[in-house]
């Protein structure tokens, strides 16, 4: 139950701390030589990762690939074709590997696109808003980009918080020119019988100069529609979040509202696409947050369902994410996951976010630190529910026995930026069927310099690079690896595991004497919150024989890294 960090709107609210702690049992066998792991309790979901069992779903790869970066930060991206087009608080974009101020950088103007495929800038799209974007989707067919923020101008000509450039040519579209008298924080596109149509979601008063509370409609002309629905709460009710539902027959909007058209909300609810009316949303009966310290952040769509995610601060009562039926609102799956959650986005059978998450025990997952050093920013789940959620949870939610997703071994990691002050990762995610595109305010991942914008790819298109490592968060030395003759012939050899960010299954081989062929291979289960000391025991050795033993750790891509050597030992 941390603070989301809306920088727009001028919140400033610091995040929640609280405790915990289960461990995951996890076992193997060995053939010839015993396996022993040790400081294991009860047991926990299993997971799967970029290289999976049959039959789960294999998420991409943790792999960072070279991108261009910004200086600011990321709110909103949007992928058309092979084009990201990305939107924010930026005035500058460079090279991969490259410092602030370095060679290649150009001036961006809180506004930028990259070719997916490549990591490279998109040299024919070129633009600069006078304040920053927040919002960006497009047109049904592609031919268009609609961007809405917080500017008046763009390249200097008037466009009063929301914009549209032609994808084909990159060129501002000259036609589309609403006038909003305030921040438009929510974008959906659709297309009826006579017009294209724009939704326009956000913290505003009127359009054209004619009312209108946070929600509106225009045609790709940008003259103004009859769609009035009213979005409402003491604070204002802001719009942060809308989506076409699959059939367009109605738009789903989230955001800090708790009442839509006078009718109780809680931050969601749908509304015809054709005259505003409110229809019924189910999740919104289970689900509440709305009002001034809570929001649902973030709405998306497969085609099959609506996704979202949602934070809560002393109001509300849901952080993780959630998928539900267009039509109905019936909640399909809902991940009571402590910790902001700021994007949602389903990619075939994996659903990926981006946030905060620090406890997702209620979806039996990981837990806790006491105190808090580990933040999980980007998070993979499965779709389809695989179990079910333990309530109630530390905060006192309770969402038991409703289907939850399971989180997926693919924990890259994202450190906190400082740009906007709110210390957050990844603001934004999308992508297609080979690539999963972030954008934020990191100013690196995985140990590496990359500023604002990562690409990572799925396997077959990946590298593949990320080895096994022992790092966790509280971190840990590196453990010994300690051989014992316990009793004739045989020595036990001890060791800790490690981990990777998108392999959850390692191979460990014991080597003996720094021989050419390990003497024994097993594989063990390993994740960031479950790192055990595991042994191996080498038998048929020489009485009064003496051995030095060490560990090779491998991981499915044959990524590997060595055990410190163990001492001598004089076998019994």
């Amino acid at each position: 139950m941390t603070a989301i960090s809306a920088y727009i709107m001028g919140e400033n609210m610091t995040p929640r701390n609280g405790p915990t702690h289960p461990r995951r049992r996890l076992g193997a066998a060995l053939a010839a030589t015993v396996l022993v792991i040790a400081g294991l309790g009860s047991p926990g979901l299993a997971v799967a990762d970029s290289a999976p069992p049959a039959g789960t779903p294999a998420t991409a790869s943790a792999d960072v690939l070279p991108t261009w970066q910004i200086n600011g930060v990321v709110w909103a991206q949007m992928l058309v074709g092979n084009t990201v087009y990305v939107t924010g608080s930026f005035t500058k974009a460079r090279p991969p590997g490259v410092g602030s101020g370095g060679a290649g950088e150009v001036n961006a103007g809180n506004i930028f696109a990259y070719n997916v495929t490549t990591g490279n800038r998109v040299t024919s799209f070129s633009h600069s808003l006078n304040a920053q974007g927040r919002a960006i989707t497009a047109s049904p067919d592609g031919s268009r980009i609609y961007v809405g923020g917080d500017f008046t101008t763009v390249d200097g000509y008037a466009r009063s918080h929301v914009a549209a450039f032609d994808t084909a040519t990159g060129a501002l579209n000259g036609a589309f020119r609403p006038s909003v008298n305030g921040q438009v924080r929510a974008l959906a596109a659709s297309t009826s019988a006579t017009n294209n149509i724009v939704y326009i979601g956000g913290s505003y008063s009127s359009v054209n100069g004619l009312a209108r509370k946070n929600l509106s409609a225009v045609t790709s002309a940008g003259s103004l529609l009859g769609w009035a629905p009213k979005a409402e709460t003491g604070d204002n009710g802001t719009v942060w979040t809308m989506v076409m539902a699959p059939d367009r027959s109605r738009v789903i909007v989230g955001g800090s509202f708790t009442t839509l058209n006078g009718q109780a909300a809680h931050g969601m609810g749908s509304l015809r696409a054709t005259d505003g009316a409110v229809l019924p949303w189910a999740a919104n009966q289970r689900i509440r947050d709305g009002g001034d310290k809570s929001a649902i952040t973030t709405l998306r769509t497969d085609g099959q369902q609506i996704y979202g995610g949602g934070y809560a601060y002393g109001t509300g009562n849901f952080e993780g994410t959630f998928a539900a039926n267009p039509l109905t609102g019936a909640i399909t799956t809902v991940n009571d996951c402590h910790g902001d959650t700021y994007d949602v986005f389903p990619i075939g059978p994996v659903m990926y976010s981006v946030g905060h998450a620090h406890d997702c025990r209620a979806v039996r997952s990981f837990p806790d630190t006491s105190p808090r050093v580990r933040w999980q920013r980007a998070l993979a789940q499965t779709i389809a529910p695989k179990s079910t959620n333990i309530g109630p949870d530390s905060y006192g939610w309770n969402y038991n026995g409703l289907p939850a997703s399971a989180i997926l071994h693919w924990f890259p990691d994202m450190p906190s930026g400082s740009y906007t002050g709110q210390y957050q990762a990844g603001w934004t995610i999308t992508g297609n069927g080979t690539y999963v595109v972030i954008g934020g305010e990191f100013p690196k991942v995985n140990g590496v310099a990359q500023q604002g914008l990562i690409r990572l790819a799925v396997t077959g298109t990946a590298p593949n690079k990320r080895g096994p490592i022992y790092d966790t968060k509280p971190a840990r030395p590196v453990p010994e690896t300690t051989a014992t003759s316990p009793s004739q012939g045989q020595v036990k050899v001890t060791f800790g595991t490690a981990w990777d960010y998108d392999n959850e299954l390692l191979t460990y081989q014991l080597y003996r004497d720094s021989g050419s062929a390990p003497v024994s291979t097993t594989k063990i289960k390993t994740n960031f919150w479950t790192v055990p000391s595991a042994s191996l025991v080498d038998t048929g050795l020489a009485s009064g024989s003496s051995h030095a033993y060490q560990v090779k750790i491998i991981d499915p891509s044959g990524n590997s890294r060595w055990s410190p050597k163990s001492s001598p030992v004089t076998v019994r």
